[in-house]
């Protein structure tokens, strides 16, 4: 298993082997340090905590976890699993970086999507909306009806206007275009989750 935190950075290019143009997008993604371990005999699970980011100011909940470190999160990540065992470096002080990764490596990348506020039907939902000509007067936008006359009552899960965004997404399927080891980023093919400088979750099983 491969897995790495970073933050989203600017759409770019980069070339194939055959030459073709591909829309990549870099991810910067500092060394993680493993900073706790847990066990099966005192935590009833097996798992690692890692440090991510770099931060000048840390608060005082994670000035005792992260003691000399200046991580700027910390993530918990599951070794034992279902399917068996992660490779992951379980020693406190052990390392994770952008160099275990490889170009075509596929990837998972989670995120959580820009928000854009309380957002009507047609754009939350992609509502055709109503006709503009005579006697719709402000009707253009408008869900239409919500609710039978039978039941009396408006159904749990009907699609309305509401909160658009700012949702955990994940996209499966992406494939490792370029690891730049000094820079400390991926490129990624296609678009992610999220803003820019917003924290993505890379994980190639």
């Amino acid at each position: 298993m491969k897995y790495i935190f970073g933050q989203k950075k600017e759409m770019t290019e980069v070339f194939d082997d055959k030459g073709n143009n591909i829309a990549v997008t870099k991810v910067y993604a500092t060394p993680h340090v493993v900073i706790q371990k847990k066990t099966i005999d005192k935590d009833g699970y097996e798992a690692v905590q890692i440090g991510f980011g770099e931060s000048k100011k840390i608060g005082t909940a994670l000035k005792g976890l992260l003691k000399k470190n200046t991580s700027q999160g910390v993530r918990e990540i599951r070794i034992d699993t279902a399917h068996g065992k992660r490779d992951l470096p379980v020693e406190i002080g052990g390392s994770l970086d952008v160099s275990q990764f490889e170009i075509g490596d596929k990837v998972f990348v989670r995120g959580v999507t820009k928000g854009k506020g309380f957002q009507g039907v047609v754009r939350r939902h992609g509502f055709k909306g109503g006709p503009a000509s005579h006697g719709h007067k402000d009707q253009l936008r408008m869900p239409g009806s919500i609710g039978p006359t039978g039941p009396q009552e408006v159904f749990k899960g009907t699609k309305m206007g509401g909160r658009m965004g700012g949702k955990s997404a994940t996209i499966t399927n992406l494939e490792i275009m370029k690891v730049d080891v000094k820079d400390n980023s991926l490129y990624i093919k296609g678009a992610v989750p999220g803003a820019r400088n917003g924290w993505l979750e890379i994980v190639s099983e």
